[in-house]
């Protein structure tokens, strides 16, 4: 892994940076030129989303208030979503957001108040969209009702505390791609590992490295195997073997590869007695004592639709061989989904591995770009977000609920939590139409604020359900530092075009909001953007010269373009010190020790969640009406929604669809050809897709990606939406994945395909709404 080149950018060009990659640019008379970092082994393609965007017809060029709002005044509508905008001055809008903030406040206090951003518009560490709006909330406001987790990471967050330790000990601190490369010899990728999600981190990636170093450890020997309906959830460099396990099935594999393992005494018992608490409780229900069913793989195999000969001679083709376990996101987003999250740390139990070089349990390796690395040993810019004086929050999966159902008791990670009642809601870099479940439901719960305010560089769905809508600069459109904790590039992110239209940052946006409420010195802090930029660099050059190494001074870095910083040894972490040192180094978690039962999580009484991994059948799984696994996982051709409009998105969808894979036996069945437009349907809604044909998925399932801007055939309709766009999330259901983390369960649901030959709406996701008149 080769040290990073220096000579960045190249002449005539200016440096930047994305969540999908460092790159340089710049703007001629052609248009935007965009080239990776020199030094990046396999660059994402996604920076071609870039060129064409900047002026896109649809961003958001100009302030613009809806309707029924401007005339009626804030209070819950109907028409949100539906209503047409109009045009409105900055000073005008400003004040009108002023009073309506004042009011809030006052009348109900900033507890009826959501900060609902998601953290994912800017790889820039100050102009970070979410710290932006929760820095507002908190100076200007005093406060407001957050959220907590991710959609991403929903129930891992929860049970992996209960467990072994925080999500960052086990993911970002843990396994690295240079101990797979030099010690693994099995990797088990329950999820797989697919590239599309490895190639991103926020905060940006000069290097992507993982393609490399899979097919350098499977050059050495190393076998993957791919455990996914999905073939290409594991890059052909990595030679896997693919077993073509059902959707939701995993946590049932794990189980009857232990009981393997158990039953023909290879599990590796002096570990479990000496690092791990609760073994006996959770032997128990592996074996059958305690409920009559031994886990074995004769019992997997029906729920896995694998073979148990296949099963069994996985599990004992591991033991004395160094064996990595991961589990990707994608399965705890789920019904259930702390199971397979749960298990697969047992199973690395079991076979004794939880600790070794490249060996053991490494939560979400390939998920994202940030895990696998070193962390850097000098922190990076952060922008301060102040004080929040509310002290509730939700789950942030269960935003509809709230909305829907405020004063309702919820269970939640062993307390009993009451929704609150939200009045306004502020949004600014993310679009909860892409990231949410259910999108009927979730319209319907917006329609019940009383205002509903966005900052959009575009018009998404998001900013379409809006009361007022700010026009905001895109990153290209501003300066910034590109930094996270696991590169070593820090990147002097240069502005490469002015503002579209009116387009302003957000935070002289918040800014000016805050000098109307009185609170511009405690938002400012009396500092100009640059002069933020400036003030956070010097955290980083403080603790470089601390170190004895090369410190420039701001305007040295911000001509030379970046900065390379210098990184820990590679450690292992809490599970590597825990394994040296189990005394003197224990693990987070009650006992001190891997938590294989919880008494814990047990103590809560949750039936959908037990204190021990186990099976628990899914609910939202096919039926007679509705015979296919749908997988909605994540897109290839751009980060969440971000600029699906952009180049390389538009490119890969047919006649402006989104594509829906699925298995030829399937689609034959069906009457359905390669191109034809399919209908997926259920209960919540149905969209419109291209079908490609496929032998790479498992019969029985069919693949669309999210991302697709939701664009339903009549705005008008409270039925059942048709997203004639390609949306999966009008059919997936919106509910928790258990009582105890309440995560989202959006990558499965069940639904009907047939061929679609009625007249083709239009699709209309990227034409702005036309200002009414005043």
């Amino acid at each position: 892994m080769a040290d990073i080149d220096t000579a960045f950018p190249s002449p005539g060009m200016l440096p930047h940076s994305a969540h999908w990659g460092v790159f340089q640019a710049r703007l001629d008379r052609s248009g935007l030129i965009v080239q990776p970092h020199p030094d990046d082994p396999d660059p994402n393609p996604i920076i071609e989303n870039f060129p064409g965007a900047l002026d896109h017809p649809a961003r958001v060029t100009q302030p613009m208030v809806r309707r029924g709002w401007l005339e009626n005044g804030p209070g819950p509508d109907a028409r949100r979503g539906r209503d047409e905008f109009v045009a409105m001055s900055w000073d005008e809008v400003l004040d009108r957001l002023a009073a309506e903030l004042s009011r809030v406040k006052q009348s109900h206090g900033p507890e009826a108040i959501f900060g609902g951003s998601y953290g994912w518009s800017s790889a820039g560490r100050f102009h970070h969209a979410q710290s932006q709006v929760h820095r507002f909330l908190n100076t200007s406001l005093g406060g407001y009702v957050r959220s907590v987790n991710s959609y991403s990471a929903g129930a891992s967050g929860v049970i992996l505390p209960h467990i072994l330790g925080s999500m960052d000990e086990v993911a970002r601190r843990n396994v690295t791609w240079e101990q797979i490369v030099a010690h693994t010899d099995v990797v088990l990728a329950f999820g797989g590992m697919a590239l599309k999600n490895s190639r991103v981190a926020s905060g940006g990636i000069s290097r992507h490295v993982e393609r490399g170093a899979m097919h350098d450890a499977a050059r050495r020997g190393c076998r993957f195997f791919c455990i996914s309906p999905l073939r290409s959830d594991m890059p052909a460099e990595a030679d896997a073997r693919w077993l073509a396990i059902r959707p939701g099935a995993d946590t049932a594999l794990m189980l009857g590869l232990m009981h393997t393992l158990v039953a023909e005494g290879m599990h590796d018992r002096a570990f479990l007695d000496r690092y791990c608490d609760g073994w006996d409780r959770f032997e128990d229900y592996l074996v059958g004592r305690s409920d009559g069913q031994p886990k074995s793989a004769a019992w997997a195999a029906p729920k896995c639709d694998l073979a148990a000969a296949e099963i069994a001679e996985l599990a004992r083709s591991l033991p004395g061989k160094r064996v990595l376990v991961t589990v990707s996101h994608s399965l705890q987003r789920a019904e259930h989904g702390e199971q397979p999250v749960w298990a697969g740390a047992v199973l690395a139990a079991v076979l004794g591995q939880l600790g070794l070089p490249g060996g053991g349990y490494a939560y979400a390796l390939g998920t994202l770009a940030h895990y696998g690395k070193r962390s850097n040993a000098v922190p990076v810019a952060a922008l301060p977000q102040g004080t929040n004086g509310v002290k509730d929050f939700i789950p942030v999966a269960r935003v509809a609920d709230m909305l829907l159902h405020p004063g309702q008791s919820y269970a939640y990670n062993g307390q009993t939590r009451t929704y609150p009642r939200i009045r306004l809601a502020y949004w600014a870099g993310g679009n909860p139409f892409h990231h949410h479940q259910d999108l009927a439901r979730l319209a319907m719960a917006f329609r019940q604020l009383d205002t509903f305010v966005v900052h959009e560089i575009a018009w998404t769905a998001t900013a379409r359900h809006a009361d007022i809508v700010l026009p905001s600069t895109m990153t290209l459109e501003r300066e910034d530092i590109g930094a996270t904790p696991t590169d070593p590039l820090v990147v002097a992110m240069h502005r490469i075009a002015p503002p579209n239209g009116q387009a302003r940052d957000d935070y002289d946006i918040f800014a000016a909001l805050a000098g109307r409420l009185g609170t511009h010195e405690a938002f400012t802090e009396g500092r100009t953007s640059r002069q933020w930029l400036e003030h956070l660099y010097e955290r980083t050059r403080a603790a470089l010269r601390e170190l004895g190494g090369e410190a420039p001074d701001f305007e040295t870095f911000w001509r030379q373009g970046s900065l390379v910083l210098p990184q820990r040894e590679d450690d292992g972490g809490i599970l590597r010190a825990f394994r040296n040192d189990p005394a003197g180094a224990p693990l987070p978690t009650p006992s001190g020790k891997v938590q294989v039962s919880s008494p814990v999580v047990a103590g809560f009484g949750y039936a959908d969640c037990p204190g021990h991994p186990a099976w628990l059948a899914p609910q939202d799984a096919p039926t007679d009406a509705h015979p296919l696994y749908l997988v909605a996982n994540q897109p290839a051709t751009k980060l969440h929604s971000q600029l699906d409009f952009g180049r390389h998105s538009a490119g890969a969808k047919r006649d402006g669809r989104e594509v829906c894979t699925m298995h030829p036996d399937d689609a034959v069945a069906r009457g359905i050809r390669e191109g034809d437009i399919v209908r997926l349907s259920n209960g919540r809604g149905a969209c419109l897709a291209s079908a490609a044909l496929s032998t790479d998925i498992r019969p029985g399932v069919v693949q669309l990606p999210t991302g697709a801007w939701y664009d339903p055939a009549d705005r008008q309709d409270d039925g059942p939406p048709l997203c004639v766009h390609g949306n999966p999330n009008v059919l997936t259901r919106d509910a928790g994945t258990s009582s105890l983390a309440q995560g989202c369960t959006g990558q499965l649901t069940a639904v009907q395909a047939e061929r679609y030959d009625g007249p083709l709406p239009a699709i209309r996701a990227f034409e702005p709404p036309v200002p009414g008149a005043r």
